[in-house]
C-alpha cells in the first residue's frame, strides 16, 4: 500500500529535539515528454482532431506537459517536534487536492480532512497537506489514496490514532458516463483510537462539520 516512496522510514523519532527529513517521491519511470507529445498527437488524430491546424499544433505537447505535472508531487521536509503533553485531536480541514483517476485518466479533485491523535511527537501542520499532495500526484483511486494517507501517517508518526476523510468530484462521472454534475464521492480511513472508539470519530466529524 505504501508504494512509490523514495525514503522509509521517514523520520527518526528517538531524538529529543525537532527532527527533519527530506521526503522524495520516487518517479515511477523515466519520462519522455517528446514521445508523450507524439502519442498525444496520434490519439487526437485518431479521434478526428486536426492537430495540423494553427491553433492545435502545440496542443499535444501541452497535453504531455499537463499530464506530467499532474503525475508529479514535490519533495518536502517532514518536520516532527516533541509533544509536550497535548493529547487531543489535531485536524487540518479542507486540504485542496487534484489527482488523476487511473481508470479513465480524467481528473478528480476536492478536499481532504486529515487529523491525528499525537503520541510523543507532533508534525508541522503544513506537512499534512504535503502528504496529501504526495499521494495525489499519481494515477489513483480515491479509495486507495484515502487508505494510503491514513496508513502512512499512522506508521510514520507513531500516532495514537489517524483519520482521513476525502470528498471529491470525479470528471469521469460528472462529464461522461452517468453525467451527474455536482455529484461528489466521500471516502474515509481510520487507524488506532479513531478506528476503535466511536466517540473519537464523532469528534473528528464534528470538527469537520
Amino acid at each position: 500500500m505504501l508504494n512509490h516512496l523514495a525514503s522509509a522510514p521517514v523520520v527518526d523519532l528517538a531524538g529529543a529535539g525537532a527532527s527533519r527529513r527530506r521526503i522524495a517521491v520516487a518517479e515511477p519511470a523515466e519520462r519522455d515528454l517528446g514521445a508523450a507529445a507524439v502519442a498525444a498527437a496520434a490519439m487526437l488524430s485518431a479521434l478526428g482532431v486536426d492537430v495540423s491546424a494553427e491553433s492545435l499544433r502545440q496542443t499535444p505537447l501541452r497535453m504531455a506537459q499537463a499530464f506530467h505535472e499532474m503525475l508529479s508531487a514535490r519533495e518536502f521536509d517532514l518536520t516532527v517536534f516533541p509533544n509536550e503533553g497535548y493529547q487531543q485531536l489535531v485536524l487540518t480541514r479542507d486540504i485542496a487536492f487534484r489527482s488523476l483517476c487511473e481508470h479513465h485518466f480524467l481528473p478528480f479533485f476536492g478536499v481532504a480532512h486529515v487529523g491525528y491523535l499525537p503520541g510523543d511527537h507532533l508534525v508541522g501542520l503544513s506537512k499534512l497537506a504535503r502528504v496529501v499532495e504526495m499521494f495525489a500526484g499519481r494515477a489513483q483511486t480515491q479509495e486507495r489514496m484515502t487508505e494510503q494517507i491514513a496508513g502512512w501517517l499512522h506508521e510514520q508518526l507513531d500516532a495514537r490514532g489517524v483519520g482521513v476523510v476525502i470528498r471529491a468530484e470525479h470528471l469521469c462521472m460528472t462529464m461522461r458516463g452517468a453525467q451527474s454534475p455536482g455529484a461528489t464521492t466521500v471516502t474515509s480511513a481510520w487507524r488506532g483510537l479513531l478506528l476503535d472508539e466511536p466517540s473519537r470519530r464523532e469528534e473528528f466529524h464534528s470538527a469537520v462539520r
